[in-house]
C-alpha cells in the first residue's frame, strides 16, 4: 500500500485526458485478440486516505462493464481473459479546502490469460495507477460535483483504456509489432515505475536541501 501512496504523490500532478470513451474513438488494432473471460476481484480493495465507500459488487460490476465496452468489439481469432484485482482506491469527498480536494484514484493490478491452454502470462502482469480526468470541476476534486457513481465510472473508463495501452504494448502477443512509442504510452499507468520515480524526487530534494543548509 505504501508504494501506491508513494505513487500518488507524483501522478497527481500529471494531467490526465477527459473520460475515454470507446463509442467516440478509433479502435486501435490489436492483432488477433479477442476477449474470452473478464474478471473482476474487487473483494480485497482498501479505502486509501479519506474516501467514500463502495461496495465489492459495485466496484466489480463498473469495471467489468468498462472493460466489456472497450474489448468486446474486437474479432480476433485468437482467445484472451482479462483479469484484474482492485487493490485500494480513494474517491473523493467533499471535506476540505476546495482547492485542496482530493481526486478520485484507484490502484490495480491487470493479468491476461492465454484461454486454450489457460495459462496466466506472468511476465505480462502489471500493476497500475489509475487517476480521474482533468476539467473544469475535477481539477479541484470531484467530490464537490460528481457522485459515487460518476466518480466510479471514470475511473473504470479510464482503467479500461490503460489496459487498451498495456495490451498494444504487448502487441507481439498478438502477432503485432511493438514500437517504443507503444512501450512509453504504456508507462504512465505504471505503478512500480511512478513509486520509483517519487522516491528518486524525495531523495534529489532531501538532497538540494542539505546542500542549502551546509552553504
Amino acid at each position: 500500500m505504501r508504494a501506491i501512496l508513494v505513487a500518488l504523490s507524483t501522478v497527481l500532478l500529471l494531467s490526465a485526458c477527459a473520460v475515454p470513451d470507446p463509442d467516440t474513438e478509433e479502435q486501435v488494432p490489436l492483432g488477433d485478440f479477442r476477449l474470452d473471460l473478464n474478471v473482476a476481484v474487487t473483494d480485497q480493495a482498501k479505502k486509501m486516505g479519506v474516501s467514500r465507500t463502495a461496495t465489492a459488487a459495485e466496484w466489480e460490476k463498473v469495471l467489468e462493464a468498462a472493460i466489456d465496452k472497450r474489448f468486446r468489439r474486437y474479432e480476433g481469432e485468437k482467445l484472451y481473459h482479462i483479469s484484474y484485482s482492485l487493490d485500494g482506491y480513494i474517491l473523493a469527498t467533499k471535506g476540505g479546502r476546495l482547492a485542496l480536494a482530493p481526486r478520485s484514484a484507484m490502484s490495480m493490478t491487470v493479468h491476461i490469460w492465454d484461454s486454450a491452454t489457460k495459462t496466466r502470462l506472468e511476465d505480462r502482469s502489471k500493476q497500475m495507477i489509475i487517476l480521474e480526468q482533468l476539467d473544469g470541476e475535477t481539477f479541484v476534486g470531484s467530490g464537490f460535483f460528481n457522485d459515487k457513481e460518476q466518480q466510479m465510472e471514470n475511473l473504470a473508463a479510464q482503467f479500461a483504456k490503460a489496459v487498451e495501452r498495456w495490451l498494444v504494448a504487448n502487441g507481439d502477443l498478438f502477432g503485432q509489432d511493438v514500437d517504443a512509442e507503444a512501450k512509453k504510452a504504456s508507462e504512465k499507468d505504471d505503478l512500480q515505475a511512478l513509486a520509483a520515480k517519487a522516491k528518486q524526487d524525495e531523495a534529489a530534494k532531501a538532497g538540494n536541501a542539505g546542500q542549502d543548509t551546509s552553504n
